[in-house]
């Protein structure tokens, strides 16, 4: 049998915050369940990422294995109802696991896809993330499998790990596997498979080295894992694939060396953040601000405030992608900008021209101190984005 190939050493980019998928394959014990023998090179890492000042969020596989181990006695059963309780069941014991690993908190976050897709689901899970993160608490994410209906498939996680990265604002995507990165074929059948250190542009070419969709031609899943980069570059995010069971990538890995692929993007995350609050279409109805607030919103990249605001138009609610409106000199409305608004019409009226601190007095609760904060937020013009 022909060696495989080996992967050149390269410099990881610049980062400071990540996501890191873990599959069930680095998880999973030889007599089922799940075991440290990979994670706790894995955690080492993770640990050595957090002293240097580095922000972590796992999304972590096993749940269904870690079940299934705990039922052993009973009859196997593969309908998805018994798929969903095995998960239900392992949920714990994976969160277990990897809390064994480490000195801080961890916190488990299940999402599904719906919770990411839907606006004002996607904002409560976005600011979680950021709150656990600020208390220096390690975020361990899985697909919710105990209420998702077709999510427990091969692969899920590595879309649902993209997805989370473009969420938290991370800067990469960390994909642990259990082979080496990319070949130009399956290295375990083809002599001539050639390793792919880098990838600039995932071209068609590039998805067919990893063989038909949904299948294991390749290496195993790979598939899965490029259409996650693909949805991280669109993010702006690059995209890392490294060998999660030989702990000399790992150990080097945390020195910023890799061995593996790197795909790369050719978006900055705020161009594609940008692009995207640009074109999401908007809800009826607008925010109504005055001559300070859209001078600030336009010039100074400021959030909006509700001493900005004059009144809400329409009945769009917390979540929704609005239009911002400002008065011209002509006194004819405009455009200043549009973004996802924290709060309802109802609930904006109410607290218009208060200051931040008055919010929670007038509403009973508060969303944070901005109506729109400038991370959700593109200012307009009649050509697109303005510098």
């Amino acid at each position: 049998m022909t060696p495989i190939r080996k992967f050149r050493q390269q410099t990881v980019p610049p980062w400071r915050r990540a996501v890191l998928k873990v599959g069930s394959s680095l998880l999973a014990a030889d007599g089922g369940g799940l075991s440290t023998r990979y994670a706790l090179g894995l955690a080492q890492f993770i640990a050595s990422c957090h002293a240097s000042g580095r922000e972590i969020v796992l999304v972590s596989s096993g749940a269904v294995a870690a079940g299934r181990m705990l039922m052993q006695h009973l009859p196997e059963d593969t309908s998805n109802a018994a798929r969903q309780a095995m998960a239900a069941l392992g949920q714990t014991q994976t969160v277990a696991l990897w809390q064994r690993l480490f000195d801080r908190p961890l916190a488990q976050v299940l999402l599904t896809h719906d919770d990411l897709r839907h606006r004002r689901r996607y904002l409560n899970a976005r600011a979680t993330l950021s709150e656990l993160l600020a208390y220096h608490v390690m975020p361990v994410v899985n697909e919710n499998d105990t209420v998702a209906v077709d999510e427990l498939t091969l692969g899920d996680n590595d879309n649902l790990a993209a997805i989370v990265a473009a969420l938290i604002d991370a800067d990469m995507l960390l994909i642990a596997t259990d082979i080496d990165g990319l070949y130009t074929a399956d290295p375990r059948s083809d002599p001539d498979a050639q390793p792919v250190d880098e990838v600039h542009e995932l071209t068609a070419e590039i998805m067919g080295m990893a063989g038909a969709a949904g299948s294991r031609v390749g290496t195993g899943g790979m598939r899965t894992k490029l259409e996650a980069a693909e949805k991280a570059a669109a993010a702006g995010i690059q995209t890392i694939l490294f060998n999660g069971r030989d702990s000399e990538v790992v150990n080097l890995l945390g020195r910023d060396l890799l061995h593996g692929t790197l795909l790369r993007t050719s978006a900055t995350r705020l161009q594609a953040r940008k692009y995207w609050l640009l074109h999401v279409p908007a809800v009826p109805g607008c925010i109504h601000v005055d001559a300070g607030a859209a001078r600030a919103l336009s010039d100074d990249g400021a959030s909006l405030l509700p001493k900005g605001v004059i009144d809400a138009v329409g009945d769009f609610q917390r979540g929704d992608m609005v239009e911002i409106v400002g008065d011209g000199t002509d006194g004819e409305p405009f455009v200043v900008a549009r973004g996802i608004t924290q709060y309802g019409a109802a609930e904006i009226n109410r607290i218009a021209g208060n200051h931040t601190r008055d919010i929670r007095e007038r509403l009973g609760y508060s969303y944070g101190e901005r109506v729109v904060h400038r991370d959700d937020l593109v200012v307009t013009t009649d050509c697109g984005v303005s510098p």
